[in-house]
């Protein structure tokens, strides 16, 4: 008789969606206390946990992790040897891109200044800038930057695409890093997408921002070390850029922070992924592993092997 696939999750409520499947037992484990006996093909962490808490996998026979993140940074660093581990490509893309539309919106219209005007009552009915007709440069064109250009499309904007390598596409070109310093200033929007690597961290510095123009809006759904903080608040306090940031470095950002209070910022606590499309998505991806398990196949998402 062959023995069953072997699953451990991080939470009852993964388990429930899952529900019974033939040749498949579940386990529970979150990384602390005991780790469960015998082997686990498939685990699956808790979501937003420190690359550190992989640590607790030294020992244990583990075949694949399945992270409930886009993003390993510090991953590999933890993670012991003979694991193979999958990000969570095509869970959080649809979350993330909305969240960065929206906070386009928000920064545009000057929806956080009608927020404040309304505890005050004051109507302050000016003209604001729109989405539309703005030229958005998308630094990093993966999953998140694809989903985020197919909402912008819409929106009457005009999208310029940049990747690692330049490349063409049905769409025309997509534009080499390389280009980044001919491309920032003649963008009035710039959304940076890309994952937290050594050739990313610091990305936007102070000579990126620099070649920025007057006014304009800097939107990061990345990570926090993408960009250099400082640089981010000498900008943004002089009020000649503004930002969107869901992320920060450090995370949390403190209460006294000066980003939290620069004319023209708005930040979200890291939320971008964090939205009732997410838990669906992630099902269906553990669903998909199990069954590609299951037939013998190569899970999909695999960036460690």
């Amino acid at each position: 008789m062959t023995a069953p696939l072997r699953v451990c999750l991080p939470d009852q409520r993964l388990v429930d969606a899952l529900e019974p499947m033939d040749g498949v037992e579940f386990v529970l484990w979150d990384l602390s206390g005991p780790a469960p006996e015998g082997r686990l093909d498939l685990l699956v962490p808790g979501y937003m946990g420190k690359p550190a808490a992989l640590a607790a996998l030294e020992g244990v026979d583990v075949g694949l992790v399945q992270s409930q993140s886009i993003g390993y940074d510090g991953v590999a660093s933890f993670l012991p040897a003979g694991v193979t581990f999958a990000n969570a490509a095509g869970v959080h893309e649809t979350s993330t891109a909305e969240l960065a539309v929206g906070m386009m919106i928000a920064s545009q219209r000057g929806l956080p200044d009608f927020v404040r005007n309304q505890g005050s009552g004051t109507w302050d009915n000016a003209q604001r800038p729109s989405l539309a007709d703005r030229r958005v440069l998308l630094v990093g064109y993966g999953g998140v930057g694809k989903a985020i250009e197919a909402r912008l499309l819409p929106f009457e904007t005009e999208v310029t695409r940049m990747a690692s390598r330049s490349r063409e596409d049905e769409r025309g070109t997509v534009y080499g890093i390389d280009t980044l310093y001919e491309q920032l200033p003649l963008h009035e929007i710039v959304v940076v997408s890309v994952p937290l690597g050594e050739a990313t961290e610091r990305l936007v510095d102070a000579k990126f921002l620099a070649a920025m123009p007057d006014g304009a809006l800097l939107v990061n759904v990345a990570r926090g070390p993408v960009a250099d903080t400082d640089a981010l608040v000498a900008e943004t306090s002089s009020g000649r850029l503004r930002a969107a940031l869901d992320v920060t470095d450090p995370e949390p950002l403190p209460a006294d922070h000066p980003l939290w209070t620069a004319p023209g910022v708005l930040i979200t606590p890291h939320v971008g992924g964090a939205s009732s499309a997410m838990f669906p998505r992630m099902v269906r991806l553990i669903r998909k592993q199990i069954g590609l398990l299951l037939d013998g196949r190569e899970p999909v998402n695999v960036v460690l092997p």
